[in-house]
């Protein structure tokens, strides 16, 4: 892992292999590297004209300095029109990518703030992430092992403390792409559940005995005691047997408590409604829900944020097979509400429903769900970009939540008139679908808040922005992006610190 060093020496005269600098729409150096401007002097509109660098996000140019300054590179990279910590963070992203071979590094960008520190060094390790540990030559990392950043505000105790924690977040976004981008026949519902308890085991190593995690594993034996229908139901098509991870942290002193339940489709075929070829192509990323919810409680207890996380990651393998889930079947869900299917390809909401079931019994303060839901959710928003579902409060705060962890997300609705159309089946108590093309992410919302128990809820639908199939940008790396842990631990962050006292 690149630990990070704050100092305030001047960019123009560290002898760092590299310097990076930021650079502004208006043709000026961004906060932090007005050294290296004033070392430039009227050479920089002209070097930067030279270069066509106009400071767009994206934009990034390597200058030999030739000694003008101390270091004998100058890495500049678009900042936009100002530097908010979205735009450093990609900045930083971009700049990690760009200085490869580099012993040491100093980033010379805005880093005068926790968020803006906390920026800069979740920018850098996830710019510079790669998956390689199914090639059979990775080669040797070419970031640095420390970073240097250079801010007048090193010695600030509140700018210092920030690069832990957003170590501590980057850790969990990391994890959560390694998982997502390893290969399902390596990562079925059962290897998964056996990952999730060695990621647990290994965090709780460093961890006060009193604010460790506890993993209960629940296997299709249990799960069939249990009348855990959706679960059963959308694993039964696959040799692999369904799991239900169940974590529980529980510090001494809890000020609340969030229930977080995530999807963990291993891989999504669609079952008898079979995919199109280029549609199963990065169905491994189906199960990105449960790996967030899993990392981001770990975080949280890394953190040491004093709220107890009830989680619950439902994993199961849709496949298809002698004995998978047929439209027409009718299944009974933890809950005891029956549900028919009609669409074995909208799996998601079945597992989800048994997961939720088991969540409102822990009785938490809200509970949130985040699923690689629909497809619908995609066409309506992009694929970088979340949709929120659920109750206007919690709605709210999902939303402020991804703001400040740098995930874009926005709020969709749920209008009345979709309790009919849940409830049109003639057989059941719900329709799992009902074949009206429009609105269909909304109408998983409505299905899923049948199993909420009334508590406050919203539902994140990541189907679009948990998977980069293009090429880098910013600090998103391509194939999965660990989008969500952020979001999760800025939600549990924020019930900390709105809490009147901690509890003696």
């Amino acid at each position: 892992m690149t630990t990070f060093a704050l100092r305030t020496a001047s960019p123009a005269k560290t002898k760092a292999e590299a310097v990076v600098v930021g650079v502004l729409t208006d043709g000026t150096l961004a906060p932090g590297g007005e050294a290296v401007g004033e070392a430039y002097g009227r050479k920089l509109s002209g070097l930067l004209a030279t270069l066509g660098l106009k400071g767009r996000p994206g934009e990034v140019a390597k200058v030999p300095t030739a000694k003008v300054i101390a270091s004998p590179l100058l890495v500049l990279v678009g900042l936009g029109d100002e530097a908010t910590p979205d735009a450093v963070r990609r900045a930083a992203g971009n700049a990690a990518r760009a200085v490869t071979n580099a012993a040491s590094v100093a980033l010379a960008l805005p880093a005068d703030s926790p968020a803006l520190v906390r920026a800069v060094v979740e920018g850098w390790r996830l710019g510079g992430y790669t998956f390689t540990s199914y090639k059979s030559k990775p080669g040797t990392p070419t970031t640095p092992a420390e970073v240097v950043l250079l801010t007048p505000a090193a010695r600030r105790a509140d700018v210092a403390a920030a690069v832990e924690p957003a170590q501590v977040v980057v850790d969990g976004v990391v994890g959560t792409r390694d998982w997502v981008n390893t290969p399902p026949a390596d990562l079925t519902p059962p290897a998964f559940a056996d990952a999730i308890g060695a990621a647990v085991k290994a965090a709780n190593k460093d961890l006060p005995a009193g604010g460790r995690i506890k993993v209960d594993v629940l296997d299709e034996q249990r799960l069939d005691e249990l009348g855990c229908g959706g679960l059963l139901a959308v694993g039964s098509g696959s040799a692999a047997p369904p799991r239900l991870v169940e974590l529980t942290y529980a510090p001494k002193g809890a000020v609340a408590h969030v229930a977080l339940v995530g999807k963990g489709i291993t891989f999504d075929s669609g079952g008898l409604w079979i995919k199109p070829a280029a549609s199963m192509a990065t169905m491994k990323e189906d199960m990105a829900g449960a790996a967030a919810v899993v990392q981001a409680t770990i975080a949280v207890a890394r953190l040491g944020l004093p709220v107890r996380v009830s989680a619950f990651a439902a994993l199961a393998e849709n496949m298809v097979g002698a004995a998978s889930m047929r439209p027409g079947d009718v299944l009974t869900t933890y809950a005891g509400t029956t549900v028919e299917v009609t669409n074995t390809d909208a799996e998601g909401r079945l597992v989800l429903a048994d997961a939720l079931g088991r969540a409102v019994e822990r009785e938490p303060d809200v509970l949130v769900d985040i699923a690689t839901l629909t497809g619908h959710m995609v066409l309506a928003l992009g694929d970088k970009m979340a949709g929120v579902l659920g109750d206007d409060d919690v709605v709210a705060e999902v939303l402020a939540a991804g703001e400040a962890a740098g995930e874009d997300a926005w709020p969709m609705p749920i209008p009345e008139f979709y309790d009919e159309r849940i409830r049109s089946s003639k057989v059941a108590d719900l329709a799992q679908y009902d074949g009206i093309r429009w609105g269909g992410g909304i109408f998983a919302a409505a299905f899923l808040r049948e199993f909420t128990g009334g508590l406050p809820w919203a539902h994140l639908d990541i189907a679009g922005p948990t998977f980069n199939k293009g090429g880098a940008n910013g600090h998103v790396a391509p194939g999965a992006t660990g989008y969500g842990v952020g979001t999760l631990v800025e939600l549990v962050r924020a019930r900390a610190a709105a809490a009147p006292s901690v509890p003696s």
